[in-house]
């Protein structure tokens, strides 16, 4: 297959390599694939195996990323590639995200032919999404700079695991990120995901502080990572490092890949959630994969007013000012960009 040199990796001699792009920092030997197996060791240098390979490309609402101050209304195009620093038993991507590059049919496109269709089907920004954009870093920033060039925004949605070194190199091409805290303890994260929370907090917080819209998702998995006192935690930890107006989303779990035996999240788990989050402070509080709650909605923080009503991934009202102020009290809802006021989505996928 294909392959290109990587750009995040040490040479540490007798053509061992470790690889810097996150914080697994795996050390390979030649032939040897790290962790993502998507990354290999050949003659001592490090090459990535899945430059240009993608396996979907889509049309979404930024809303389906979820980005929720983000552009609100807009389209974005989105693309995927194979692989995961992550191995999330629940993995409603597990067959481009367990895949090894050779396993699974991919397209090669050239960054410029990603900008080409972005621009052809309207869409005001790229999201590299579906599988973990992480392990495509040298690709995501190819895309970036050309995207930059075009006035275009671009999107991670991402399990945040990545190195800060790396962070540190591609930050200034990245708008927003939405980042999935899968749960807010160790055991969980080395048992399901056979990674770190720290490094992932770590991550966020550096986003954050670089001037990457944030906002953050966590799959409530029943009996796993949805206890009060876990939730509430991660709302403590949200609220201090991230900010009362960061937006942080509530997921509903659907039995799925190696966690089809489970049940879906009960709806009082979500609501139970958002109003520990609204109690410990957070402003924009939200549920997912519950189509037509009022947790969807977002409200003045202030007046308490519903300033946007949602239906899944579609925006049914809009009642902020063009500054982003609620017409009640004056308020100013934290949004980045403009409402961009689609008629109607529908699914496109490009590949």
């Amino acid at each position: 297959m294909p392959a290109v040199e990587a750009r995040f990796y040490e040479s540490l001699g007798d053509g061992l390599v470790k690889c810097t792009i996150c914080p697994r920092k795996c050390v390979m030997k030649p032939g040897e694939r790290g962790f993502c197996g998507t990354r290999e060791n050949r003659d001592g240098r490090l090459y990535s195996l899945i430059y240009g390979e993608v396996s979907a490309s889509a049309v979404d609402p930024i809303e389906k990323k979820p980005l929720f101050h983000f552009e609100p209304g807009s389209l974005t195009f989105s693309i995927s590639s194979v692989g995961c620093s992550f191995k999330c038993p629940w993995c409603q991507n597990y067959h481009i995200s367990m895949a090894r590059p050779e396993d699974y049919r991919t397209t090669r496109m050239e960054p410029g032919e990603v900008v080409r269709l972005a621009e052809k089907y309207g869409c005001p920004s790229i999201s590299i999404t579906y599988n973990e954009p992480i392990i495509w870093l040298e690709y995501v920033e190819d895309v970036a700079k050309l995207a930059k060039a075009k006035g275009m925004k671009v999107v991670l949605v991402t399990n945040g695991y990545i190195s800060l070194e790396a962070l540190d190199a591609v930050s200034g091409l990245i708008d927003a990120a939405n980042v999935d805290i899968k749960a807010f303890t160790e055991d969980f994260y080395r048992r399901y995901c056979k990674g770190s929370l720290s490094d992932v907090l770590a991550a966020t917080e550096a986003m954050k502080e670089k001037g990457i819209h944030v906002e953050t998702t966590s799959l409530l998995i029943p009996g796993l990572n949805d206890s009060e006192e876990e939730v509430r935690a991660l709302c403590r930890w949200h609220l201090e490092n991230l900010g009362p107006d960061t937006p942080i989303h509530f997921s509903r779990f659907f039995p799925c890949y190696k966690m089809a035996y489970k049940e879906p999240t009960p709806i009082s788990t979500l609501e139970m959630a958002r109003r520990i989050a609204l109690e410990e402070g957070l402003r924009y509080v939200y549920v997912g994969n519950l189509p037509g709650n009022p947790g969807e909605h977002t409200y003045c923080p202030t007046c308490h007013k519903a300033v946007i009503k949602r239906y899944g991934f579609e925006i049914d009202e809009w009642n902020l000012d063009d500054e982003m102020r609620c017409p009640d009290c004056g308020t100013k809802i934290p949004i980045v960009g403009s409402f961009h006021r689609r008629r109607g989505w529908f699914p496109l996928l490009i590949y």
